[in-house]
């Protein structure tokens, strides 16, 4: 039996994502005539988890936005390779696509590679939230590869709650919590607070993560990690509002209500992603301490 392929892809009406995908069809139609592969194809707006049981591989069709959006269902075993639809290399109005590995100029040689296990394998955190509500109940949030919001759902109103990091409590109001894994803080973290010129080492961004109390009041903007902070333990918010929402990666959005208890840390299920001329961090080696040559 040969290998089971699930490709995601991105549906918006635009004639340079319905070539991509026609361009990637007809590569994949080659390979299920020599290798028996199976090749199941579904749009982004229509996948579901049952989707991503039996795939041996995951092809993602796009950019970061549909990679991030359909990457919570998937697994921590099964490989996804990212194929940016609308490279900004080729067109300015293009997506940059960190995440995305390949483009269909490259695809016919990088699915081979993906599908023979040569391609390199990035082991990627992720965050992950989980409620437990007053009654006692546990929700586990969907997890997050870039980033993940914790607010009051009326964003008008401030997000009022008890923090406690690394065994430092205090009672906060701002519009919100913001945490995001090393590599995400480049979609929405360095816009929120000035962390330029900070350095991570390489050794700790697969445990640690970044976070941020956003527009906290300038008085309360103490050092001891309860404004912003880089570490591994787990964030505990006690809410104090009405309502208030978990919002992972800008995707779906979990609600909890007043007195509900939120655990957020690093120990989501990992991403398996692939990339084919370099690792992924090579992309953001000026952000680590000491990059090492073999990223680059």
């Amino acid at each position: 039996m040969g290998e089971e392929v699930l490709v995601v892809y991105k549906k918006n009406f635009e004639e340079v994502h319905d070539r991509s995908l026609d361009e990637i069809r007809s590569v994949l139609d080659v390979l299920v005539k020599d290798r028996g592969l199976n090749v199941g194809y579904t749009a982004r707006e229509t996948v579901r988890r049952a989707d991503f049981v039996e795939p041996d591989l995951v092809i993602v069709l796009g950019g970061d936005g549909t990679l991030t959006s359909i990457a919570h269902s998937v697994d921590d075993n099964t490989p996804v390779m990212g194929v940016n639809s609308h490279p900004r290399s080729q067109d300015e109005g293009g997506s940059y696509g960190f995440y995305m590995g390949s483009d269909p100029s490259t695809f016919a040689e990088d699915v081979v590679s993906a599908l023979d296990g040569d391609a390199i394998v990035n082991v990627l955190p992720r965050l992950q939230a989980e409620i437990e509500t007053t009654s006692g109940n546990v929700i586990r949030c969907d997890p997050a590869l870039n980033d993940l919001l914790v607010a009051n759902t009326h964003q008008y109103q401030p997000s009022k709650y008890k923090l406690n990091r690394d065994g430092v409590e205090s009672a906060q109001h701002s519009s919100g919590c913001l945490f995001s894994t090393f590599l995400g803080q480049g979609a929405w973290f360095r816009h929120v607070v000035d962390i330029e010129g900070s350095k991570f080492p390489i050794e700790e961004i697969d445990d640690h993560y970044l976070f941020v109390a956003r527009e906290l009041p300038r008085s309360d903007r103490s050092e001891d990690g309860t404004y912003w902070g880089w570490g591994s333990g787990p964030t505990v918010i006690t809410s104090d509002m009405h309502r208030g929402y978990v919002v992972s990666d800008g995707w779906d959005e979990t609600h909890f209500t007043r007195g509900a208890t939120l655990t957020v840390g690093i120990d989501g299920p990992k991403l398996r992603l692939l990339t084919f001329r370099g690792s992924i961090l090579g992309g953001v080696d000026q952000w680590l301490a000491s990059p090492s040559k073999d990223l680059l």
